[in-house]
């Protein structure tokens, strides 16, 4: 009786998974998914190592450790995170939980760990096919750092004050300086030649020397072309074109798309149209995220709108996962946390919060993202728009996907009419099918705050052998209940 149920259950479920393909063998970033940690923040598990932690002060260290992070690195694989980002690790002045304040460049922040955690770090996940990127901090030193100190190193410096939330404590280096130049480059190849990691996170990018980053940018990738370099962005008011010109960057923070998002996600009847406009005009991949260490966090945006976390995660996510860029979540996301101050977006990850239905899109949307190339590569065409609701088309080779997201609230369609007859438009997240009219056109329909991710088929009509196989299991489910009830009852004379 047990197996029986069990088959059942096994086949209705077959209605809403997520379909198993060949994984692409396409490499590069775009086949990643990002998870930015703060390392200080995210999850303590040695003890030991906690010299400098204060959970009263949100200015201080509070314990989150590397490994903390190593021993998580399953659920990373679960949500369907292909890498991590590290905030720097660096030995910093006391209280630089953050990373930024560094003193020694060629130490691990004794507060986190030392070489061998990150090394353990690094192999861990690997052995996940997970790769593992470090923030490197380029443009700045702690004022205790010993170069401040050294009058043969004063040219060293460039400005003394430093504008930012932790600018207090920092002076800025001078990156037009050769000395400087090359001492900031050996530092990157110390890192690569010392560990296994897969990429640098440049801090602050858009503050820096471009004749400088040109330089270093290319010495790695001359040491290793696959290497990531991403560009983290300070100012979201920069102009990135330098950046996004770099050929040796691979991604640019995109902090437009992430207010477009913001807005558009975090209540009905806005249509998506407006995040396309802030990011199509790109001529570079763009890290897109929703959260990061320093904005309020989306779930805090959407609640004070009144809207459903589940909802809005999952329009926001099918969307995210679904451009032609590269996707980047900061931790603490998928459980979803809360914050709108710096002090609550930074504290520690409370892995015991909230609900399992938005971990559970996470792993759906991602393994959608993962075994169809076309929704990380594919080229990228608006089809059309319907109130708050867009639909778009990713190609690829010769698969096709097109994206649905209803951001409206009431059901809304858009028809395809460039789509030969014969096919059929499957549905993955909410198991729709569309198939053409008698005018040879597709007209989609979602019903209010919906998404769905669709792959086009031959049109085989409905599926007799399925149907066959469900109601062949209900006949067996009745035959079963009717033995045991008649075996029952002859025990019971």
């Amino acid at each position: 009786m047990k197996n029986i149920i069990a088959l059942m259950l096994v086949s209705f479920g077959l209605f809403a998974c997520v379909p198993t393909f060949a994984q692409a063998e396409d490499k590069g970033i775009q086949e990643e998914v990002f998870y930015r940690i703060l390392v200080d923040r995210y999850s303590n598990a040695n003890a030991q190592i906690d010299k400098q932690i204060d959970l009263d002060n949100p200015m201080t260290y509070h314990g989150g450790d590397l490994e903390g992070i190593t021993e998580r690195l399953d659920t990373f694989e679960e949500v369907g995170y292909t890498a991590i980002v590290l905030s720097p690790i660096m030995e910093n002045a006391p209280d630089g939980y953050h990373g930024y304040w560094i003193e020694d460049f060629y130490n691990v922040e004794e507060q986190y760990g030392d070489m061998e955690s990150l090394k353990k770090l690094i192999d861990e996940a690997h052995q996940r096919d997970i790769k593992v990127v470090l923030e490197l901090v380029t443009n700045y030193v702690a004022k205790s750092h010993p170069i401040v100190k050294d009058k043969s190193k004063q040219s060293w410096i460039e400005a003394n004050d430093v504008d930012t939330a932790w600018g207090k404590n920092v002076i800025k280096l001078n990156q037009e300086n050769e000395e400087v130049q090359d001492y900031l480059v050996d530092v990157a190849m110390y890192w690569m030649d010392e560990t296994n990691i897969d990429g640098f996170q440049l801090h602050a990018a858009d503050q820096s020397s471009q004749t400088f980053l040109n330089l270093l940018t290319s010495k790695i990738k001359e040491k290793d072309e696959n290497f990531y370099l991403l560009a983290d962005v300070l100012d979201t008011n920069s102009d990135v074109t330098s950046l996004q010109e770099n050929d040796h960057i691979d991604a640019v923070d995109n902090h437009q798309a992430q207010q477009a998002m913001s807005s558009v996600f975090s209540k009905p009847g806005v249509s998506p149209e407006k995040i396309y406009e802030e990011t199509m005009d790109v001529n570079a991949l763009s890290m897109l995220f929703m959260d990061d260490e320093s904005v309020e966090r989306f779930t805090q945006t959407l609640a004070e709108n009144g809207r459903n976390p589940l909802t809005a995660w999952s329009l926001a996510l099918t969307y995210l996962y679904s451009m032609p860029d590269v996707p980047v979540v900061y931790q603490g996301t998928e459980l979803p946390m809360y914050g709108k101050t710096l002090e609550e977006v930074q504290r520690m990850v409370e892995f015991n919060s909230g609900g399992k239905e938005i971990k559970e899109f996470f792993n759906r949307i991602s393994s959608l993202r993962n075994q169809f190339p076309a929704l990380r590569r594919g080229s990228y065409e608006l089809v059309g728009t319907d109130g708050a609701m867009i639909l778009f088309k990713r190609t690829y080779n010769e698969e096709t996907m097109y994206i649905a997201i209803n951001n409206d609230v009431k059901t809304r369609s858009v028809t395809i009419t460039d789509l030969e007859k014969g096919k059929e438009l499957r549905g993955y997240l909410g198991d729709h099918t569309f198939r053409a009219n008698d005018k040879g056109e597709y007209r989609i329909g979602l019903d209010r705050e919906t998404a769905e991710v669709f792959s086009v088929k031959e049109d085989t009509g409905f599926n007799w052998w399925f149907i066959g196989f469900i109601v062949g299991v209900f006949l067996l489910f009745i035959i079963a209940v009717v033995v045991l009830s008649r075996k029952q009852k002859a025990n019971n004379r």
